[in-house]
């Protein structure tokens, strides 16, 4: 007992400490919200209509920013550590080039700053999300994915996603922490993946991603629907009738003698599968893309998983206009192309000296304008795509 007492003792007198505090707050916020949405709000799997993905889309994008007031006020006052000894891109004239400047510190940050870089954060990884939602749509339209089942593969793609990007950005902020010429390697990977985007087309099936290969190969699998289960003992399809109590369309048993022992998958694990594959990939390039923005892993972690929380709902909203949207795959890569470039200009001075040339003081554009770059953007792709609709529409 005594040592519980002395041990809770030199935590508050440390309140740097207490940020891991922050993180198991705001990990059950995610847990309780995901739960009310699945166990209170979606339980019955129903087809989202664009009424309810537009209302779900507002409260998350609410939420989204609204957090960024509790990050202002959290680092303003310094709750639970947050502000405290944390890690930010130093300012020295000297950064990066000599030992005594570091190109990453560790202090102070006001709360300003800290809403600053959450909300360029949240903005740069929604709309990297945008991307996604092409391909989720494609995988959706392959498998053909019955409507009211796909909130409950993009729910538990979610669940994945969280995990995944925890992991991956635990290790990337550890990384840039130790070794701060990783940042070089961020910069020059979104840059290549930018221009990877322009100038290559991805391969539209989905059958030989090498997850989906591999599953086949290793597990049984089926190719019919068994409601909204990833994994049936049913041999037939089944068949549905409308029940005359209630109105509603419900399951028949399955026949007899027509169950197996073995589980097998269906069609709609393997769309799952390519779900969580598909955020991987673009979880490689939205986490180097917000390390441009900060090096603080708390303003990373949320700014990332409140952007993936409301894409959900934003593939209900947009997947059925988003091909309207001729220009939003280039400002996409524009965005991507712009970070990558602040990074690199922010970490490659101070390593010029490795090729002959005199170490200098990174360029850090400042967040604001960064802020500003990257929401200017995105209006200029949304008014030019209305302005200038493609071909095929103006025909229609």
């Amino acid at each position: 007992m005594s040592d519980l007492c002395l041990l809770l003792a030199d935590t508050a007198s440390n309140p740097a400490d207490l940020k891991m505090w922050a993180y198991v707050a705001f990990v059950g916020l995610v847990v309780l919200f995901l739960a009310l949405d699945l166990g209170v709000f979606h339980r019955e799997a129903h087809e989202v209509s664009m009424k309810e993905a537009a209302t779900w889309s507002v409260i998350w994008l609410s939420c989204g920013i609204a957090f960024a007031g509790f990050v202002y006020k959290a680092y303003d006052a310094k709750w639970l550590g947050l502000g405290l000894d944390t890690p930010r891109y130093n300012d020295h004239e000297l950064a990066g080039t000599v030992p005594e400047q570091p190109l990453i510190v560790s202090g102070e940050v006001s709360g300003a700053d800290a809403a600053k870089q959450y909300l360029v954060g949240y903005v740069v990884e929604k709309s990297l999300a945008m991307d996604n939602i092409f391909v989720i749509a494609l995988i959706f339209s392959f498998f053909a994915v019955p409507a009211k089942y796909q909130h409950r593969v993009l729910f538990w793609g979610i669940i994945g996603a969280l995990i995944m990007r925890g992991a991956m950005i635990g290790i990337g902020a550890g990384l840039i922490l130790r070794y701060q010429w990783i940042l070089i390697v961020f910069g020059g990977f979104l840059v290549l993946t930018a221009l990877k985007m322009a100038l290559i087309k991805g391969n539209d099936d989905p059958t030989q991603n090498i997850a989906v290969r591999l599953a086949k190969r290793f597990l049984p699998a089926v190719d019919f629907y068994d409601g909204q289960r990833f994994f049936t003992r049913r041999t037939v399809a089944p068949t549905y009738s409308t029940d005359p109590a209630t109105g509603k369309t419900v399951q028949d048993p399955a026949p007899a003698g027509t169950l197996s022992v073995r589980r097998a998958i269906t069609p709609l694990f393997l769309a799952l599968v390519l779900v969580e594959v598909t955020d991987l990939v673009f979880a490689v390039d939205s986490i180097p893309a917000i390390f441009a923005i900060t090096p603080d892993p708390f303003i990373v972690f949320t700014s990332n998983i409140f952007a993936i929380l409301g894409l959900r709902a934003l593939y209900f909203c947009l997947a059925a206009l988003i091909a309207k949207f001729r220009f939003l795959k280039p400002a996409l890569i524009l965005i991507l192309a712009f970070v990558g470039v602040k990074l690199l200009l922010l970490s490659v001075p101070p390593y010029l000296d490795a090729v002959g040339l005199e170490a200098r003081q990174g360029i850090k554009i400042d967040t604001t304008l960064s802020l500003v770059i990257v929401l200017g953007t995105l209006a200029a792709a949304t008014v030019l795509s209305v302005l200038l609709p493609a071909k095929a529409e103006k025909s229609a």
